[in-house]
Formats: structure tokens, sequence, C-alpha cells
């Protein structure tokens, strides 16, 4: 079992929302509230570098949820201000215990 005390963080997931242009094909719209968990946050590594002259930054983190199956690769987590892209959803299917969350800060300008 997954212990409640690490379990410490509020987050909110998000998803993209759809929408439909004016041929009523559909559209990807702005980000929408999926859920709210507990979660355990961990700043994985860091890197800070220069492209074309513009300082760029990479975080890296691992969010461990409660086990569920329906959080992917599409979706986003807030928490303090802070967005994190999920970039893969690594579940423990042997327990079905957590979720861990492979994800990278998204510079504000990117949201």
């Amino acid at each position: 079992m997954v212990r409640a005390g690490r379990l410490n963080r509020r987050v909110l997931i998000q998803r993209r929302g759809t929408t439909q242009d004016d041929a009523g094909q559909p559209v990807q719209g702005d980000w929408v509230d999926f859920t709210q968990v507990w979660a355990d946050i961990k700043h994985k590594s860091g890197l800070e570098a220069v492209r074309s002259d513009v300082p760029a930054s990479v975080v890296n983190a691992s969010i461990r949820i409660r086990y569920r199956t329906d959080v992917d690769a599409t979706m986003r987590v807030l928490y303090g201000g802070i967005v994190y892209g999920i970039q893969a959803v690594l579940p423990d299917e042997a327990g079905r215990r957590f979720v861990d969350l492979v994800c990278q800060v998204v510079p504000e300008r990117a949201e």
C-alpha cells in the first residue's frame, strides 16, 4: 500500500478539451480540469543550457499518485504554480498500488 504520508501534495491533473471548427471537425481546445489527487513529487534532475543564444532550463520530475488507469501522456499536472508535462505513465501493474508520472517542467512561455 502507498503510505498516505508520502502522498502529501494535492495536485491538479488537466487534459486538453476538444471543440469543433466551422466544418464540425474536432480541434484541441484549452486545458480543462480532469481530477485532483494526492501525490508525491520528486525532482530528479535539471539542466541549464544555452540554445540559439537563449537560456534554456530542463527540470525532470517524478510524480507518484495512487493507482488509476485514466491518466495518460497527453495530460499535464499543476502544483504550486508549476506546470509539469507528463512524458510517460509508469503503472505498478503487479501491485496496482501506484502510478509514477515521468514529467518535465513546462516553461511558462510554452504553455
